[in-house]
């Protein structure tokens, strides 16, 4: 569980509290404004130890850098739609991913949630179907949700020896997936190509490099699709560097 720029110490605690309800024990804090606090134990009651172990960094980057599957929750629509689950399905698609992923879902700020630019690296979003007349979540609250489902879906025996998983999503794939960090980075070097060829404008970008990243996030590289991927385009490089 990553929570990105926490503003309360208190809310740290609850979340910590409701991860160690379900047995979730793994804590990120992305720069927390107060932490450590005393609020922060209290809160946590018997977490405590969670909050200990937790660990704090300074950027999301960090935060996901060796993940596999990057889930962000996400209050309401996008102007880019993004592929959604409710909390059920994102427990499904989590349990779904080989023994060996790293998985990560990260919860926004109390105020405003998480920004575009830190949804657009997540893999896929999920939504908890709230009131229309009141809607907002506390930040534990929110977590609680979410390792509710995880342990619902730990405990049920049936689905863990993957009976009602999808099979093309189960079977054993040639080569890891690429984390966090990898997919960045192709990233950063697909938006220099293209800027290269004159396919993409950084004064003008538009909705095309949001648009690409939809497109990986939902086909989820390999690391050798990476490889190949920037091999492509290192070729494509020095061969205008050559003409030029």
């Amino acid at each position: 569980m990553v929570l990105v720029n926490p503003s309360h110490p208190g809310n740290i605690g609850g979340a910590a509290r409701a991860m160690k309800t379900m047995a979730v024990e793994q804590l990120v804090l992305v720069s927390p404004r107060e932490y450590p606090d005393p609020r922060a134990v209290w809160r946590a009651a018997g977490a405590r130890d969670l909050l200990e172990n937790a660990r704090v960094v300074e950027t999301l980057e960090e935060a996901i850098a060796d993940c596999d599957l990057v889930v962000g929750t996400s209050a309401r629509g996008r102007r880019i739609p993004w592929p959604v689950v409710d909390a059920r399905q994102c427990a499904e698609q989590i349990y779904a991913e080989p023994s060996s992923s790293k998985v990560a879902i990260l919860f926004g700020r109390e105020d405003r949630g998480l920004n575009n630019d830190e949804l657009h690296r997540c893999h896929l979003h999920v939504h908890v179907p709230t009131s229309e007349e009141y809607g907002s979540l506390n930040l534990a609250m929110a977590v609680q949700i979410i390792c509710y489902e995880l342990r619902m879906r730990s405990l049920n025996s049936d689905l863990s020896q993957g009976k009602n998983a999808n099979p093309s999503v189960m079977q054993d794939w040639d080569e890891p997936f690429a984390n966090a960090a990898d997919v960045e980075r192709l990233h950063e070097h697909l938006a220099e190509a293209l800027a290269q060829i004159g396919f993409y404008n950084p004064d003008e970008p538009k909705q095309l490099l949001t648009r690409l990243r939809r497109l990986f996030a939902r086909i989820r590289l390999d690391k050798m699709e990476i490889n190949i991927l920037r091999g492509i385009l290192n070729t494509v490089q020095e061969k205008i560097n050559k003409n030029n």
